[in-house]
Protein backbone atom coordinates (compact mmCIF):
# COMPACT_ATOMS: atom_id res chain seq x y z
CA UNK A 1 0.00 0.00 0.00
CA UNK A 2 1.33 3.58 -0.99
CA UNK A 3 2.24 5.75 1.79
CA UNK A 4 -0.12 9.46 2.11
CA UNK A 5 1.22 11.97 0.66
CA UNK A 6 1.75 13.52 4.04
CA UNK A 7 3.07 10.74 6.06
CA UNK A 8 1.59 10.56 10.19
CA UNK A 9 4.31 11.72 12.88
CA UNK A 10 5.59 9.27 15.07
CA UNK A 11 5.45 9.28 18.42
CA UNK A 12 8.20 7.91 20.30
CA UNK A 13 7.65 7.54 24.38
CA UNK A 14 11.08 7.57 25.85
CA UNK A 15 9.54 6.62 29.59
CA UNK A 16 8.98 3.14 30.76
CA UNK A 17 7.10 1.73 29.64
CA UNK A 18 8.38 2.85 26.13
CA UNK A 19 6.07 2.95 22.87
CA UNK A 20 5.58 3.99 19.51
CA UNK A 21 2.06 5.50 19.03
CA UNK A 22 0.73 4.40 22.12
CA UNK A 23 1.67 1.22 21.59
CA UNK A 24 4.95 -0.83 23.62
CA UNK A 25 7.10 -1.18 21.71
CA UNK A 26 10.81 -3.32 22.16
CA UNK A 27 13.24 -1.06 23.94
CA UNK A 28 16.55 -2.11 21.75
CA UNK A 29 14.60 -1.26 18.46
CA UNK A 30 12.90 2.06 19.82
CA UNK A 31 16.59 2.88 21.04
CA UNK A 32 18.10 2.27 17.52
CA UNK A 33 15.69 4.74 15.90
CA UNK A 34 15.94 7.29 18.53
CA UNK A 35 20.11 6.98 18.16
CA UNK A 36 19.41 7.57 14.52
CA UNK A 37 17.19 10.86 14.67
CA UNK A 38 20.03 12.08 17.32
CA UNK A 39 22.92 11.48 14.64
CA UNK A 40 20.35 12.98 12.16
CA UNK A 41 20.27 16.40 14.35
CA UNK A 42 23.64 16.17 15.73
CA UNK A 43 26.03 14.06 13.92
CA UNK A 44 25.99 13.88 10.89
CA UNK A 45 23.46 11.33 10.42
CA UNK A 46 25.42 7.72 10.18
CA UNK A 47 25.01 5.60 13.81
CA UNK A 48 27.19 2.11 13.08
CA UNK A 49 27.35 -0.88 14.89
CA UNK A 50 29.76 0.18 17.50
CA UNK A 51 27.20 2.74 18.86
CA UNK A 52 25.10 -0.11 19.42
CA UNK A 53 27.79 -2.71 21.46
CA UNK A 54 27.11 -2.02 24.89
CA UNK A 55 24.23 0.07 24.76
CA UNK A 56 21.39 -2.27 23.74
CA UNK A 57 23.50 -5.52 22.52
CA UNK A 58 27.10 -7.29 22.39
CA UNK A 59 29.42 -8.71 19.69
CA UNK A 60 27.45 -12.31 19.68
CA UNK A 61 23.84 -10.57 19.29
CA UNK A 62 23.91 -7.30 17.01
CA UNK A 63 22.79 -9.32 14.13
CA UNK A 64 19.60 -10.46 15.32
CA UNK A 65 19.03 -7.28 17.07
CA UNK A 66 19.57 -5.51 13.96
CA UNK A 67 17.04 -7.94 12.25
CA UNK A 68 14.20 -7.27 14.94
CA UNK A 69 14.99 -3.40 14.74
CA UNK A 70 14.09 -4.02 11.17
CA UNK A 71 10.89 -5.56 11.58
CA UNK A 72 9.69 -3.35 14.31
CA UNK A 73 10.39 -0.55 11.77
CA UNK A 74 8.28 -1.91 9.22
CA UNK A 75 5.38 -2.26 11.66
CA UNK A 76 6.34 1.22 12.53
CA UNK A 77 5.61 2.28 8.60
CA UNK A 78 8.86 3.67 8.84
CA UNK A 79 11.88 3.69 6.28
CA UNK A 80 15.43 3.07 7.40
CA UNK A 81 18.31 3.51 5.38
CA UNK A 82 22.08 1.33 5.37
CA UNK A 83 25.22 2.09 3.73
CA UNK A 84 27.46 5.22 3.69
CA UNK A 85 25.86 6.55 0.84
CA UNK A 86 22.78 8.70 2.63
CA UNK A 87 21.56 10.36 -0.36
CA UNK A 88 19.92 6.82 -1.77
CA UNK A 89 16.89 5.75 -1.53
CA UNK A 90 16.18 2.55 1.39
CA UNK A 91 14.21 0.82 -1.21
CA UNK A 92 16.65 0.50 -3.64
CA UNK A 93 19.70 -0.71 -1.00
CA UNK A 94 20.68 -4.41 -1.30
CA UNK A 95 18.89 -6.14 1.92
CA UNK A 96 21.70 -8.85 2.32
CA UNK A 97 24.12 -6.23 3.46
CA UNK A 98 21.62 -4.27 5.82
CA UNK A 99 23.06 -6.32 9.14
CA UNK A 100 26.98 -4.31 8.21
CA UNK A 101 25.21 -1.08 9.05
CA UNK A 102 25.89 2.00 9.39
CA UNK A 103 22.70 2.80 10.03
CA UNK A 104 20.52 6.56 8.99
CA UNK A 105 16.69 8.47 8.59
CA UNK A 106 16.20 9.62 5.37
CA UNK A 107 15.66 13.30 5.67
CA UNK A 108 11.91 13.22 4.86
CA UNK A 109 11.68 10.17 8.03
CA UNK A 110 13.71 11.95 10.27
CA UNK A 111 10.53 15.25 9.87
CA UNK A 112 8.25 12.56 11.32
CA UNK A 113 9.73 11.75 14.24
CA UNK A 114 8.41 12.99 17.86
CA UNK A 115 10.29 12.15 21.42
CA UNK A 116 8.18 12.15 23.93
CA UNK A 117 8.72 12.10 27.86
CA UNK A 118 5.86 11.87 30.13
CA UNK A 119 3.48 13.18 26.82
CA UNK A 120 5.16 16.11 26.37
CA UNK A 121 8.31 16.91 23.69
CA UNK A 122 11.61 16.08 25.10
CA UNK A 123 14.47 18.13 25.75
CA UNK A 124 17.58 17.53 23.76
CA UNK A 125 19.42 16.65 27.38
CA UNK A 126 16.84 14.02 27.81
CA UNK A 127 17.06 12.57 24.58
CA UNK A 128 20.98 12.24 25.49
CA UNK A 129 20.38 11.34 28.56
CA UNK A 130 17.88 8.13 27.02
CA UNK A 131 20.77 7.41 24.80
CA UNK A 132 23.28 7.33 27.39
CA UNK A 133 24.93 9.90 25.71
CA UNK A 134 25.23 12.57 28.59
CA UNK A 135 26.84 9.85 31.01
CA UNK A 136 29.77 8.99 28.40
CA UNK A 137 30.68 12.44 27.59
CA UNK A 138 30.55 13.28 31.41
CA UNK A 139 32.65 10.17 31.98
CA UNK A 140 35.67 11.45 29.44
CA UNK A 141 35.79 14.92 30.79
CA UNK A 142 36.35 13.45 34.49
CA UNK A 143 39.67 14.02 35.62
CA UNK A 144 42.62 11.35 35.10
CA UNK A 145 39.68 9.45 32.16
CA UNK A 146 40.72 8.35 29.52
CA UNK A 147 40.63 10.08 26.29
CA UNK A 148 37.59 9.02 24.02
CA UNK A 149 40.75 7.16 21.29
CA UNK A 150 42.79 5.79 24.03
CA UNK A 151 43.26 2.27 23.76
CA UNK A 152 41.04 -0.06 25.50
CA UNK A 153 41.78 -4.00 26.06
CA UNK A 154 38.62 -5.09 23.17
CA UNK A 155 40.82 -2.93 20.68
CA UNK A 156 43.35 -6.40 20.67
CA UNK A 157 39.93 -8.28 18.45
CA UNK A 158 39.75 -5.42 16.30
CA UNK A 159 43.62 -5.30 15.46
CA UNK A 160 43.68 -9.13 15.60
CA UNK A 161 40.54 -8.77 12.75
CA UNK A 162 42.52 -6.02 10.56
CA UNK A 163 45.65 -8.02 10.64
CA UNK A 164 43.84 -11.09 9.24
CA UNK A 165 42.15 -9.10 6.31
CA UNK A 166 45.84 -8.10 5.47
CA UNK A 167 46.77 -11.45 6.01
CA UNK A 168 44.31 -12.94 3.59
CA UNK A 169 45.09 -9.56 0.90
CA UNK A 170 49.19 -10.61 0.94
CA UNK A 171 47.91 -14.54 0.02
CA UNK A 172 45.84 -13.87 -3.22
CA UNK A 173 42.45 -14.38 -0.91
CA UNK A 174 40.56 -10.83 -2.16
CA UNK A 175 37.16 -11.74 -2.07
CA UNK A 176 35.64 -14.62 -2.66
CA UNK A 177 35.50 -17.68 -0.30
CA UNK A 178 38.21 -19.77 -0.93
CA UNK A 179 38.71 -23.74 -0.54
CA UNK A 180 40.58 -25.36 2.10
CA UNK A 181 40.28 -22.30 4.87
CA UNK A 182 40.53 -22.79 8.42
CA UNK A 183 36.66 -22.94 9.14
CA UNK A 184 37.23 -24.15 12.86
CA UNK A 185 38.00 -20.60 13.62
CA UNK A 186 35.25 -19.30 12.37
CA UNK A 187 36.90 -16.38 9.96
CA UNK A 188 36.16 -15.70 6.60
CA UNK A 189 37.92 -16.48 4.09
CA UNK A 190 38.65 -13.63 2.31
CA UNK A 191 40.42 -10.20 2.52
CA UNK A 192 37.30 -8.66 1.87
CA UNK A 193 34.70 -10.23 4.30
CA UNK A 194 37.58 -10.22 6.95
CA UNK A 195 38.00 -6.08 6.73
CA UNK A 196 34.24 -5.54 7.01
CA UNK A 197 34.17 -7.78 10.19
CA UNK A 198 37.00 -5.35 11.36
CA UNK A 199 34.75 -2.81 11.10
CA UNK A 200 32.03 -4.37 13.06
CA UNK A 201 34.41 -4.45 16.04
CA UNK A 202 36.18 -0.67 15.20
CA UNK A 203 35.58 1.55 18.44
CA UNK A 204 37.13 4.91 17.18
CA UNK A 205 37.31 7.07 14.44
CA UNK A 206 40.37 5.84 13.35
CA UNK A 207 39.76 2.27 13.73
CA UNK A 208 36.62 3.14 11.49
CA UNK A 209 38.28 5.39 8.91
CA UNK A 210 41.45 2.70 8.55
CA UNK A 211 38.83 -0.14 7.60
CA UNK A 212 37.51 2.23 5.16
CA UNK A 213 41.33 2.72 3.46
CA UNK A 214 41.74 -0.63 3.63
CA UNK A 215 38.35 -1.45 1.63
CA UNK A 216 39.25 1.12 -1.14
CA UNK A 217 42.62 -0.92 -1.37
CA UNK A 218 40.74 -3.71 -1.75
CA UNK A 219 38.56 -2.83 -4.13
CA UNK A 220 41.49 -1.10 -6.57
CA UNK A 221 43.21 -4.31 -6.39
CA UNK A 222 40.21 -6.10 -7.51
CA UNK A 223 39.97 -3.76 -10.51
CA UNK A 224 36.54 -1.99 -9.11
CA UNK A 225 37.21 1.78 -9.80
CA UNK A 226 34.14 2.83 -8.96
CA UNK A 227 33.72 0.71 -5.18
CA UNK A 228 36.95 1.34 -4.42
CA UNK A 229 36.13 5.75 -5.29
CA UNK A 230 33.54 5.03 -3.17
CA UNK A 231 35.35 4.19 -0.25
CA UNK A 232 37.52 6.97 -0.87
CA UNK A 233 34.43 9.06 -0.60
CA UNK A 234 33.32 7.96 2.45
CA UNK A 235 37.10 7.70 4.00
CA UNK A 236 36.84 11.67 3.10
CA UNK A 237 33.54 12.30 5.11
CA UNK A 238 35.11 10.69 7.42
CA UNK A 239 38.06 12.39 7.96
CA UNK A 240 36.18 15.75 7.73
CA UNK A 241 33.99 15.19 10.15
CA UNK A 242 36.13 14.18 12.88
CA UNK A 243 39.63 15.30 14.10
CA UNK A 244 40.73 11.54 13.33
CA UNK A 245 44.35 10.52 14.84
CA UNK A 246 46.66 9.17 12.39
CA UNK A 247 44.90 11.73 9.81
CA UNK A 248 47.64 13.11 7.54
CA UNK A 249 48.55 9.04 7.44
CA UNK A 250 44.59 8.58 6.30
CA UNK A 251 45.57 11.51 3.87
CA UNK A 252 48.19 10.41 2.09
CA UNK A 253 46.93 7.26 1.25
CA UNK A 254 43.81 8.25 0.33
CA UNK A 255 45.58 10.14 -2.13
CA UNK A 256 47.74 7.03 -3.38
CA UNK A 257 44.67 5.43 -3.38
CA UNK A 258 42.86 7.70 -5.67
CA UNK A 259 46.21 8.36 -7.89
CA UNK A 260 46.09 4.27 -8.71
CA UNK A 261 42.20 4.46 -9.63
CA UNK A 262 43.76 6.91 -12.07
CA UNK A 263 46.28 4.84 -13.06
CA UNK A 264 43.79 1.90 -13.76
CA UNK A 265 41.47 3.82 -15.70
CA UNK A 266 44.53 4.94 -17.62
CA UNK A 267 44.13 8.21 -16.69
CA UNK A 268 48.25 8.98 -16.61
CA UNK A 269 47.88 12.86 -16.43
CA UNK A 270 45.69 12.70 -13.27
CA UNK A 271 47.52 9.69 -11.65
CA UNK A 272 50.81 11.51 -11.86
CA UNK A 273 48.96 15.10 -10.88
CA UNK A 274 47.87 13.43 -7.52
CA UNK A 275 51.16 12.07 -6.50
CA UNK A 276 53.18 15.49 -7.43
CA UNK A 277 50.16 17.25 -5.16
CA UNK A 278 50.85 14.78 -2.46
CA UNK A 279 54.80 15.32 -2.42
CA UNK A 280 54.47 19.17 -2.62
CA UNK A 281 51.44 19.25 0.58
CA UNK A 282 53.37 20.29 3.68
CA UNK A 283 51.58 17.54 5.87
CA UNK A 284 51.26 15.36 2.98
CA UNK A 285 54.88 15.62 2.13
CA UNK A 286 56.03 14.77 5.40
CA UNK A 287 54.22 11.50 6.18
CA UNK A 288 56.57 10.89 2.51
CA UNK A 289 59.57 11.36 3.67
CA UNK A 290 59.63 10.10 7.05
CA UNK A 291 56.57 7.05 6.69
CA UNK A 292 58.26 4.01 4.88
CA UNK A 293 55.25 2.26 3.94
CA UNK A 294 53.75 5.53 2.25
CA UNK A 295 57.05 6.36 0.31
CA UNK A 296 57.02 2.86 -1.17
CA UNK A 297 53.87 3.17 -2.46
CA UNK A 298 54.48 6.50 -3.97
CA UNK A 299 57.54 5.79 -5.69
CA UNK A 300 56.23 2.09 -6.73
CA UNK A 301 53.03 4.25 -8.58
CA UNK A 302 55.24 7.10 -9.68
CA UNK A 303 57.43 4.77 -11.48
CA UNK A 304 54.66 2.62 -13.04
CA UNK A 305 53.65 5.98 -14.67
CA UNK A 306 57.06 6.74 -15.31
CA UNK A 307 57.00 3.48 -17.56
CA UNK A 308 53.78 3.76 -18.93
CA UNK A 309 54.74 7.04 -20.28
CA UNK A 310 57.76 5.91 -21.68
CA UNK A 311 56.36 3.08 -23.58
CA UNK A 312 53.80 5.21 -25.35
CA UNK A 313 56.40 7.94 -26.15
CA UNK A 314 59.44 5.38 -27.65
CA UNK A 315 57.98 5.81 -31.08
CA UNK A 316 57.43 9.42 -31.37
CA UNK A 317 59.83 11.19 -28.86
CA UNK A 318 62.89 8.86 -27.78
CA UNK A 319 64.52 11.37 -25.67
CA UNK A 320 61.75 12.22 -23.56
CA UNK A 321 61.21 8.75 -23.43
CA UNK A 322 64.42 7.86 -22.53
CA UNK A 323 64.28 10.76 -19.78
CA UNK A 324 60.88 8.72 -17.76
CA UNK A 325 62.32 5.60 -18.72
CA UNK A 326 65.13 6.76 -16.71
CA UNK A 327 62.76 8.13 -13.96
CA UNK A 328 61.22 4.79 -13.30
CA UNK A 329 64.09 3.15 -12.87
CA UNK A 330 65.51 5.34 -10.46
CA UNK A 331 61.94 5.48 -8.46
CA UNK A 332 61.63 1.64 -8.65
CA UNK A 333 64.75 1.09 -7.15
CA UNK A 334 63.81 4.06 -4.56
CA UNK A 335 60.41 1.99 -3.98
CA UNK A 336 62.75 -1.10 -3.42
CA UNK A 337 64.90 0.82 -0.70
CA UNK A 338 61.61 1.80 1.14
CA UNK A 339 59.87 -2.14 1.02
CA UNK A 340 63.09 -3.42 2.68
CA UNK A 341 63.02 -0.08 5.42
CA UNK A 342 59.51 -1.05 6.78
CA UNK A 343 61.00 -5.14 6.19
CA UNK A 344 57.97 -5.40 4.05
CA UNK A 345 58.75 -8.56 1.60
CA UNK A 346 55.55 -8.47 0.72
CA UNK A 347 56.14 -5.16 -0.76
CA UNK A 348 59.60 -5.80 -1.99
CA UNK A 349 58.43 -9.07 -4.39
CA UNK A 350 55.85 -6.30 -6.06
CA UNK A 351 58.54 -4.12 -7.39
CA UNK A 352 61.74 -6.65 -8.37
CA UNK A 353 59.19 -7.42 -10.36
CA UNK A 354 58.03 -4.32 -11.74
CA UNK A 355 61.86 -3.58 -12.01
CA UNK A 356 62.50 -6.75 -14.00
CA UNK A 357 60.05 -6.04 -16.32
CA UNK A 358 60.22 -2.60 -16.81
CA UNK A 359 64.03 -3.11 -18.05
CA UNK A 360 62.69 -5.93 -20.40
CA UNK A 361 59.78 -3.43 -22.13
CA UNK A 362 62.28 -0.56 -22.33
CA UNK A 363 64.81 -2.75 -24.05
CA UNK A 364 61.92 -3.95 -26.54
CA UNK A 365 61.23 -0.17 -27.51
CA UNK A 366 64.73 0.43 -27.88
CA UNK A 367 65.34 1.75 -25.08
CA UNK A 368 68.40 -0.37 -23.96
CA UNK A 369 71.30 2.08 -23.69
CA UNK A 370 69.78 3.98 -20.64
CA UNK A 371 72.34 4.55 -17.73
CA UNK A 372 70.84 2.19 -15.67
CA UNK A 373 70.93 -0.42 -17.90
CA UNK A 374 74.25 0.44 -19.72
CA UNK A 375 76.59 -2.05 -21.67
CA UNK A 376 73.59 -4.82 -21.86
CA UNK A 377 72.83 -6.15 -24.95
CA UNK A 378 69.48 -7.78 -25.64
CA UNK A 379 70.75 -11.28 -24.01
CA UNK A 380 71.70 -9.55 -20.94
CA UNK A 381 68.39 -7.09 -20.31
CA UNK A 382 66.69 -10.68 -20.59
CA UNK A 383 68.85 -11.68 -17.84
CA UNK A 384 68.54 -8.47 -15.62
CA UNK A 385 64.83 -8.66 -16.09
CA UNK A 386 64.46 -12.31 -15.28
CA UNK A 387 66.78 -12.17 -12.18
CA UNK A 388 64.55 -9.36 -11.23
CA UNK A 389 61.40 -11.58 -11.70
CA UNK A 390 63.09 -14.67 -10.00
CA UNK A 391 63.92 -12.54 -6.76
CA UNK A 392 60.61 -11.43 -6.49
CA UNK A 393 59.58 -15.33 -6.10
CA UNK A 394 62.54 -16.25 -3.94
CA UNK A 395 60.96 -13.54 -1.66
CA UNK A 396 57.17 -15.08 -2.17
CA UNK A 397 58.77 -18.23 -1.39
CA UNK A 398 60.38 -16.68 1.92
CA UNK A 399 57.57 -15.06 3.20
CA UNK A 400 55.31 -16.94 5.60
CA UNK A 401 51.67 -17.31 4.38
CA UNK A 402 52.89 -15.55 1.64
CA UNK A 403 50.85 -16.88 -1.77
CA UNK A 404 52.37 -17.13 -4.87
CA UNK A 405 52.58 -14.30 -7.48
CA UNK A 406 50.61 -14.83 -10.55
CA UNK A 407 51.91 -11.90 -12.02
CA UNK A 408 55.52 -13.27 -12.07
CA UNK A 409 54.29 -16.48 -13.94
CA UNK A 410 52.85 -14.18 -16.50
CA UNK A 411 55.71 -12.02 -16.78
CA UNK A 412 58.01 -14.95 -17.32
CA UNK A 413 56.14 -16.43 -19.98
CA UNK A 414 55.71 -13.32 -21.71
CA UNK A 415 59.28 -13.11 -22.12
CA UNK A 416 59.83 -16.47 -22.60
CA UNK A 417 57.79 -15.95 -26.11
CA UNK A 418 59.25 -12.13 -26.30
CA UNK A 419 61.59 -12.90 -29.40
CA UNK A 420 58.72 -15.22 -31.40
CA UNK A 421 57.58 -12.92 -34.18
CA UNK A 422 56.64 -14.97 -37.12
CA UNK A 423 54.51 -12.21 -38.78
CA UNK A 424 50.86 -11.08 -38.64
CA UNK A 425 48.38 -14.28 -38.20
CA UNK A 426 51.09 -16.99 -38.88
CA UNK A 427 50.05 -20.35 -39.80
CA UNK A 428 50.22 -23.22 -37.31
CA UNK A 429 53.39 -24.45 -39.19
CA UNK A 430 54.67 -20.81 -38.46
CA UNK A 431 53.57 -20.16 -35.27
CA UNK A 432 54.68 -23.76 -34.16
CA UNK A 433 57.93 -23.55 -35.29
CA UNK A 434 59.03 -20.50 -33.10
CA UNK A 435 61.11 -21.68 -29.88
CA UNK A 436 59.96 -19.96 -27.03
CA UNK A 437 62.32 -20.34 -23.97
CA UNK A 438 61.14 -22.77 -21.98
CA UNK A 439 61.30 -22.67 -18.21
CA UNK A 440 64.64 -24.30 -17.88
CA UNK A 441 66.11 -21.66 -19.92
CA UNK A 442 64.42 -19.26 -17.64
CA UNK A 443 66.17 -20.23 -14.92
CA UNK A 444 68.89 -20.89 -16.33
CA UNK A 445 69.28 -17.46 -16.89
CA UNK A 446 67.80 -16.65 -13.08
CA UNK A 447 71.47 -17.85 -12.44
CA UNK A 448 72.03 -17.37 -8.77
CA UNK A 449 68.68 -16.99 -8.25
CA UNK A 450 66.93 -20.24 -9.83
CA UNK A 451 66.39 -21.92 -6.95
CA UNK A 452 63.09 -19.53 -6.41
CA UNK A 453 61.37 -22.07 -9.81
CA UNK A 454 61.01 -25.58 -7.65
CA UNK A 455 59.29 -28.33 -9.38
CA UNK A 456 56.08 -28.29 -7.24
CA UNK A 457 55.43 -24.55 -8.65
CA UNK A 458 57.24 -24.19 -11.97
CA UNK A 459 56.77 -27.23 -14.33
CA UNK A 460 58.92 -28.24 -17.66
CA UNK A 461 56.29 -26.81 -19.71
CA UNK A 462 55.15 -22.84 -19.44
CA UNK A 463 51.39 -24.52 -20.53
CA UNK A 464 51.39 -26.29 -17.20
CA UNK A 465 52.66 -23.68 -15.85
CA UNK A 466 49.65 -21.39 -16.53
CA UNK A 467 47.29 -24.44 -16.10
CA UNK A 468 48.55 -24.71 -12.75
CA UNK A 469 47.50 -21.39 -11.75
CA UNK A 470 44.53 -21.76 -13.66
CA UNK A 471 43.35 -24.58 -11.98
CA UNK A 472 44.22 -22.83 -8.48
CA UNK A 473 41.72 -20.10 -9.64
CA UNK A 474 38.57 -22.22 -10.63
CA UNK A 475 38.65 -24.52 -7.66
CA UNK A 476 38.90 -21.76 -5.31
CA UNK A 477 42.50 -22.12 -3.92
CA UNK A 478 43.23 -18.82 -5.47
CA UNK A 479 40.93 -15.64 -6.77
CA UNK A 480 43.14 -14.13 -9.19
CA UNK A 481 41.71 -10.39 -10.35
CA UNK A 482 40.33 -9.65 -13.95
CA UNK A 483 43.56 -8.69 -14.92
CA UNK A 484 45.46 -11.50 -13.54
CA UNK A 485 43.07 -14.16 -14.33
CA UNK A 486 42.89 -12.57 -18.39
CA UNK A 487 46.22 -12.83 -18.43
CA UNK A 488 46.56 -16.29 -17.71
CA UNK A 489 44.54 -17.54 -19.94
CA UNK A 490 46.11 -15.83 -22.90
CA UNK A 491 49.21 -17.07 -22.12
CA UNK A 492 47.94 -20.47 -21.65
CA UNK A 493 45.86 -19.82 -24.99
CA UNK A 494 49.12 -18.81 -26.80
CA UNK A 495 50.90 -22.43 -25.05
CA UNK A 496 48.90 -24.82 -25.90
CA UNK A 497 48.20 -23.53 -29.49
CA UNK A 498 52.50 -23.98 -29.18
CA UNK A 499 51.79 -27.26 -28.39
CA UNK A 500 49.49 -28.24 -31.12
CA UNK A 501 46.64 -28.28 -28.05
CA UNK A 502 43.81 -26.59 -30.00
CA UNK A 503 41.14 -27.65 -28.23
CA UNK A 504 42.97 -26.62 -25.45
CA UNK A 505 43.44 -23.23 -26.49
CA UNK A 506 40.05 -22.73 -27.81
CA UNK A 507 38.76 -23.31 -24.57
CA UNK A 508 40.95 -20.76 -22.87
CA UNK A 509 40.05 -18.39 -25.28
CA UNK A 510 36.22 -18.73 -25.05
CA UNK A 511 37.01 -18.17 -20.92
CA UNK A 512 38.91 -15.04 -21.82
CA UNK A 513 35.91 -13.79 -24.54
CA UNK A 514 33.24 -13.73 -20.87
CA UNK A 515 36.51 -12.04 -19.22
CA UNK A 516 37.12 -8.89 -21.35
CA UNK A 517 34.12 -6.69 -20.21
CA UNK A 518 35.30 -6.36 -16.75
CA UNK A 519 38.19 -4.99 -17.59
CA UNK A 520 39.43 -1.17 -18.86
CA UNK A 521 39.13 -0.25 -22.60
CA UNK A 522 42.63 -0.02 -22.66
CA UNK A 523 43.78 -3.75 -21.20
CA UNK A 524 40.69 -4.85 -23.58
CA UNK A 525 42.64 -3.54 -26.77
CA UNK A 526 45.95 -5.02 -25.55
CA UNK A 527 44.00 -8.81 -25.52
CA UNK A 528 41.77 -7.74 -28.68
CA UNK A 529 45.36 -7.67 -30.67
CA UNK A 530 47.17 -9.53 -29.17
CA UNK A 531 44.55 -12.38 -30.31
CA UNK A 532 44.10 -11.18 -33.71
CA UNK A 533 47.78 -10.40 -34.80
CA UNK A 534 50.06 -13.54 -32.61
CA UNK A 535 48.07 -16.49 -32.71
CA UNK A 536 47.91 -18.96 -35.49
CA UNK A 537 45.22 -18.05 -38.60
CA UNK A 538 43.58 -21.72 -37.66
CA UNK A 539 43.13 -21.13 -33.90
CA UNK A 540 41.91 -17.37 -34.93
CA UNK A 541 39.28 -18.58 -37.21
CA UNK A 542 37.82 -21.09 -34.88
CA UNK A 543 37.89 -18.88 -32.02
CA UNK A 544 36.78 -15.60 -33.32
CA UNK A 545 38.40 -12.60 -31.73
CA UNK A 546 36.70 -9.82 -30.46
CA UNK A 547 36.23 -6.77 -32.76
CA UNK A 548 39.26 -4.40 -32.79
CA UNK A 549 38.39 -0.93 -31.50
CA UNK A 550 37.10 1.33 -34.73
CA UNK A 551 39.98 3.75 -33.95
CA UNK A 552 42.97 1.00 -34.56
CA UNK A 553 45.76 1.70 -32.27
CA UNK A 554 48.59 0.06 -30.94
CA UNK A 555 47.54 -1.20 -27.24
CA UNK A 556 49.99 -0.87 -25.01
CA UNK A 557 50.54 -4.21 -22.54
CA UNK A 558 48.64 -4.07 -20.01
CA UNK A 559 49.18 -2.21 -16.42
CA UNK A 560 50.37 -4.21 -13.80
CA UNK A 561 50.49 -3.86 -9.64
Amino acid sequence: MPKPATPAPLSIELTSPQSVNGQRAAFQSLWLLVRMQHAHDTEGGLVRLADLRGEVSDASTLRMVVSRAFRDFKAWDIEIGWGEDTQREPRFLNAERRSQGPFWLPAAEAKRVRMLVGGRAASAAEVASFLGLRSRKARSAEPGSPPPDAVHLQDAAFWKQLVASQQAARQGRLMAPVAGSNSATGQPASALESIRLAGTLATTDFQRALVTLNEAMLWRRLGDNEQARRRLQALKKQRLAHHVAGNDYLGAMECIVSAWCAYTARDLPLAQSLLSGMAEDAARGLVLRHHSDVRFEWCNLWALVCRSRALGLSAEDKPTAATLAEESLQRFGEALAAAFESHSFDAAQHVAANMGMAAWLFDRVGLSDLPALAHDGHADTTRRAVQWIAFSEWLCGHTDGQGRSAWNAIYLMRIARGHCRPGQQPTLAQFRAQKPLDPAAISKLAGPLADAFDAAHWPAHWVEVAQARLADHQAGRRRYPGLQHCSLLFEHAWYAAHAGDLKGAEQSLSLLREALPQLVPSDRAYFTESWNDTLPAELVLEAKPPRRPAARKKAAAPRTR
